[in-house]
Protein backbone atom coordinates (compact mmCIF):
# COMPACT_ATOMS: atom_id res chain seq x y z
CA UNK A 1 0.00 0.00 0.00
CA UNK A 2 1.05 3.68 -1.20
CA UNK A 3 -0.04 6.69 1.06
CA UNK A 4 1.21 9.79 0.10
CA UNK A 5 -0.05 13.45 1.35
CA UNK A 6 0.79 16.73 -0.41
CA UNK A 7 0.45 19.58 0.96
CA UNK A 8 -0.42 22.61 -1.66
CA UNK A 9 -0.99 26.59 -0.81
CA UNK A 10 -2.08 29.07 -3.19
CA UNK A 11 -3.40 32.78 -2.67
CA UNK A 12 -6.74 34.10 -3.47
CA UNK A 13 -7.12 37.00 -5.59
CA UNK A 14 -10.37 38.04 -5.09
CA UNK A 15 -13.05 37.38 -2.10
CA UNK A 16 -14.82 34.73 -4.60
CA UNK A 17 -12.45 32.89 -6.67
CA UNK A 18 -12.75 29.68 -8.28
CA UNK A 19 -9.02 28.69 -8.84
CA UNK A 20 -8.84 25.69 -11.32
CA UNK A 21 -6.30 23.09 -9.04
CA UNK A 22 -6.73 20.03 -11.56
CA UNK A 23 -3.10 19.97 -13.43
CA UNK A 24 -1.82 19.87 -9.50
CA UNK A 25 -4.32 16.93 -8.82
CA UNK A 26 -2.84 15.43 -11.98
CA UNK A 27 0.65 15.89 -11.17
CA UNK A 28 0.64 14.78 -7.83
CA UNK A 29 -1.00 11.26 -8.99
CA UNK A 30 1.74 10.62 -11.47
CA UNK A 31 4.62 11.82 -8.86
CA UNK A 32 2.22 9.38 -6.27
CA UNK A 33 3.49 5.95 -7.94
CA UNK A 34 0.68 4.79 -7.04
CA UNK A 35 -1.27 2.87 -10.18
CA UNK A 36 -4.85 1.96 -8.86
CA UNK A 37 -6.30 4.08 -6.16
CA UNK A 38 -8.12 6.99 -4.86
CA UNK A 39 -7.34 10.25 -4.47
CA UNK A 40 -8.54 12.80 -2.04
CA UNK A 41 -8.70 17.01 -2.52
CA UNK A 42 -9.36 18.40 0.82
CA UNK A 43 -9.07 21.97 1.91
CA UNK A 44 -7.79 23.33 4.87
CA UNK A 45 -10.13 26.48 5.86
CA UNK A 46 -14.09 26.99 6.64
CA UNK A 47 -14.78 29.59 4.43
CA UNK A 48 -13.22 27.74 1.22
CA UNK A 49 -14.50 24.71 -0.65
CA UNK A 50 -13.11 21.67 -3.13
CA UNK A 51 -15.83 21.71 -6.28
CA UNK A 52 -15.67 19.51 -9.68
CA UNK A 53 -17.11 21.75 -12.50
CA UNK A 54 -17.10 22.40 -16.29
CA UNK A 55 -13.71 24.92 -16.38
CA UNK A 56 -15.54 27.69 -18.24
CA UNK A 57 -15.70 30.93 -17.18
CA UNK A 58 -19.46 31.50 -17.58
CA UNK A 59 -19.85 28.66 -15.44
CA UNK A 60 -17.92 29.89 -12.79
CA UNK A 61 -19.99 32.99 -13.01
CA UNK A 62 -23.27 31.31 -12.37
CA UNK A 63 -21.70 29.35 -9.97
CA UNK A 64 -20.79 32.81 -8.30
CA UNK A 65 -24.07 34.39 -9.03
CA UNK A 66 -26.32 31.04 -7.95
CA UNK A 67 -24.26 31.52 -4.52
CA UNK A 68 -24.55 34.87 -3.79
CA UNK A 69 -28.39 35.00 -4.51
CA UNK A 70 -28.37 31.71 -1.71
CA UNK A 71 -26.09 33.91 0.45
CA UNK A 72 -26.37 37.32 -0.07
CA UNK A 73 -23.96 39.56 1.89
CA UNK A 74 -25.60 41.57 3.52
CA UNK A 75 -28.37 39.37 5.43
CA UNK A 76 -28.70 40.05 9.07
CA UNK A 77 -26.08 36.68 9.91
CA UNK A 78 -25.28 35.88 13.61
CA UNK A 79 -21.72 35.62 13.32
CA UNK A 80 -21.02 38.98 12.56
CA UNK A 81 -19.63 39.81 16.44
CA UNK A 82 -16.63 40.40 17.79
CA UNK A 83 -14.49 37.43 18.27
CA UNK A 84 -12.59 37.65 21.32
CA UNK A 85 -10.32 34.40 20.24
CA UNK A 86 -9.38 35.94 17.30
CA UNK A 87 -8.93 39.89 18.39
CA UNK A 88 -11.59 41.24 15.20
CA UNK A 89 -14.87 41.28 14.40
CA UNK A 90 -15.97 38.70 12.17
CA UNK A 91 -17.74 39.32 9.20
CA UNK A 92 -17.77 36.47 7.08
CA UNK A 93 -20.87 34.49 7.52
CA UNK A 94 -21.51 34.23 3.69
CA UNK A 95 -17.67 32.45 3.57
CA UNK A 96 -18.84 29.66 5.65
CA UNK A 97 -22.21 29.37 4.33
CA UNK A 98 -20.80 29.04 0.91
CA UNK A 99 -18.07 26.41 2.29
CA UNK A 100 -21.12 24.16 3.34
CA UNK A 101 -22.87 24.07 -0.10
CA UNK A 102 -19.84 23.46 -1.84
CA UNK A 103 -18.50 21.03 0.51
CA UNK A 104 -14.49 20.55 1.67
CA UNK A 105 -13.63 17.65 -0.37
CA UNK A 106 -13.98 15.63 -3.65
CA UNK A 107 -12.74 11.74 -3.97
CA UNK A 108 -11.47 10.53 -7.27
CA UNK A 109 -10.34 6.95 -8.61
CA UNK A 110 -6.68 6.22 -10.09
CA UNK A 111 -6.64 3.92 -12.62
CA UNK A 112 -3.57 2.65 -14.33
CA UNK A 113 -1.55 5.40 -12.56
CA UNK A 114 -4.27 8.13 -13.71
CA UNK A 115 -6.56 10.68 -11.91
CA UNK A 116 -10.47 9.56 -13.73
CA UNK A 117 -12.41 12.74 -14.23
CA UNK A 118 -15.28 12.79 -16.74
CA UNK A 119 -14.86 14.59 -19.81
CA UNK A 120 -15.67 18.05 -18.91
CA UNK A 121 -15.08 17.75 -15.26
CA UNK A 122 -12.31 20.14 -13.74
CA UNK A 123 -11.22 20.62 -9.85
CA UNK A 124 -11.48 23.80 -8.70
CA UNK A 125 -10.07 25.55 -5.12
CA UNK A 126 -13.07 27.85 -4.25
CA UNK A 127 -12.53 30.66 -2.31
CA UNK A 128 -15.28 32.45 -0.09
CA UNK A 129 -13.74 34.90 1.85
CA UNK A 130 -10.54 35.99 -0.08
CA UNK A 131 -7.25 37.41 -0.86
CA UNK A 132 -5.50 35.53 1.96
CA UNK A 133 -2.96 32.63 1.26
CA UNK A 134 -4.66 28.71 1.55
CA UNK A 135 -3.31 25.15 2.16
CA UNK A 136 -5.03 22.15 0.81
CA UNK A 137 -4.38 18.78 0.46
CA UNK A 138 -3.79 15.94 -1.93
CA UNK A 139 -4.22 12.26 -0.25
CA UNK A 140 -3.43 9.75 -2.56
CA UNK A 141 -3.40 6.43 -1.55
CA UNK A 142 -3.34 2.97 -3.43
CA UNK A 143 -1.27 0.41 -4.98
Amino acid sequence: MIVKLYEKQLESKKEFDLILITDQVREAVADSGVKDGLCAVITQHTTTGIMVNEGLPDVEKDIEILLEKLVPHDDPYVHTRMLPSYGTCSGNSPGHLKSLLAGNHCLFPVIDGKLVLGHAQDIYFAEFDGLLRRKYYIHIMGE
